[in-house]
């Protein structure tokens, strides 16, 4: 029997049982794609993490959803580092650490800043942002039950990507937002197929509490059945449309996801660079073990 050391832990969460939960697999080297694949489908949560061993940064990790293997992922990002700390795999210290980790859409260092009673602020730097491929208001907005009116004025409908493409639909507030669901299945499946991005995040520019400049919702991806608490790659990349666009005034901002569905997410957010030259994304956020044990195979 081979036992891999496993964590359960909650991403983007100020408390336990909030944020993202993401399940993380210690010492994986031996699993094989299928594997991980399936281990995946067994804990059914957005994503599963592999840490690896790297020749090119401190640690590998790969991301796996119960349907496929993703280049990169914010949540897990956080879930993989909070992991390593608690397997004691990073050096406890009250200064801020710096490591870097290894996934197939490159290398990204994460710093950890040790805060009181033993947790950790975690700040992943994501990629310099591509911005892709830009699609019709018309073609998008009926997929989700939305028409033109609810977008934000003058606004483009475009794939960004800090590791993972994902399509940036911005709607012009919450009533928008709360309507947005799969209306229909096909045309979404077409347009996937025709398109450049993994899947799409609505958001808009005023947080659900006084703490929050944007609010945002990842839906589920059919056959999915749930939504996605909180998304720390399209978080990037949304945070890097606005930016570039100058939609908002400031490059920090903090970014809420998920108080909709009863597991409220936060990140502090920082582009780097002016709006024509971002050099990249920084991702924070706190996280808090759940569950520890043994994956035995």
């Amino acid at each position: 029997m081979r036992k891999f050391p496993f964590y359960w832990i909650d991403a983007f969460a100020s408390k336990k049982l909030s944020g993202n939960p993401c399940a993380v697999i210690l010492n994986a080297d031996h699993l094989s794609s299928d594997e991980m694949l399936s281990i995946a489908q067994e804990m059914n949560l957005s994503e599963t993490a592999f840490v690896i061993n790297s020749s090119k940064a401190d640690f590998g990790a790969r991301y796996f959803t119960p349907q496929e293997e993703l280049p990169f992922a914010g949540h897990p990002t956080i879930a993989v580092a909070h992991a390593l700390i608690q397997a004691n795999m990073i050096e406890s210290t009250t200064l801020k650490k710096t490591i870097t980790l290894e996934l197939p859409a490159g290398v990204i260092s994460i710093d950890v800043h040790p805060l009181k009673e033993g947790s950790s602020r975690i700040e992943m730097k994501q990629l310099s942002p591509k911005f892709l491929q830009t699609y019709r208001p018309s073609e998008v907005l009926p997929i989700f039950g939305l028409t033109e009116d609810d977008l934000l004025p003058n606004a483009l409908i475009q794939t960004v990507s800090t590791g993972s493409p994902i399509l940036m639909i911005p709607l012009k507030n919450h009533d928008a937002l709360k309507r947005a669901s799969y209306s229909d299945i096909d045309a979404y499946s077409t347009l996937k197929a025709q398109g450049d991005f993994l899947w799409p995040h609505h958001f808009t520019l005023s947080g659900v509490t006084g703490n929050g400049q944007t609010f945002a919702r990842s839906l589920a991806i059919p056959p999915n059945t749930f939504e996605d608490p909180f998304t720390g790659s399209a978080t990037g990349c949304m945070a890097a449309y606005l930016w570039k666009y100058n939609l908002i005034s400031s490059p920090k901002f903090t970014a809420q996801q998920g108080h909709w569905i009863g597991r409220p997410g936060e990140a502090e957010i920082e582009v780097l660079g002016n709006p024509e030259n971002i050099q990249g994304i920084l991702v924070a956020g706190l996280a808090e073990t759940i569950i520890t044990g043994h994956l035995q195979l």
